[in-house]
């Protein structure tokens, strides 16, 4: 497994708040999972690897800002 994600704010500081790390920790590893499921389902209807991980960039590379 690789080593925790230094989470930061928009000017670069350290988000602190336990709470916080705690939802973002939990939602990576809710993503993660999703993530390698949909991959392998893919792999399993004949998609090639190489493909997939093109279109999961490009889906995460259109993800938009909400306004702050």
């Amino acid at each position: 497994m690789s080593s925790p994600t230094l989470w930061t704010d928009r000017q670069g500081a350290p988000i602190a708040c336990v709470e916080k790390l705690k939802v973002l920790r939990e939602n990576e590893t809710e993503l993660r999972q999703t993530l390698q499921d949909v991959f392998e389902d893919a792999l399993l209807m004949g998609v090639d690897p190489d493909a997939m991980r093109r279109h999961l960039v490009d889906m995460v590379a259109a993800l938009k800002e909400l306004n702050a």
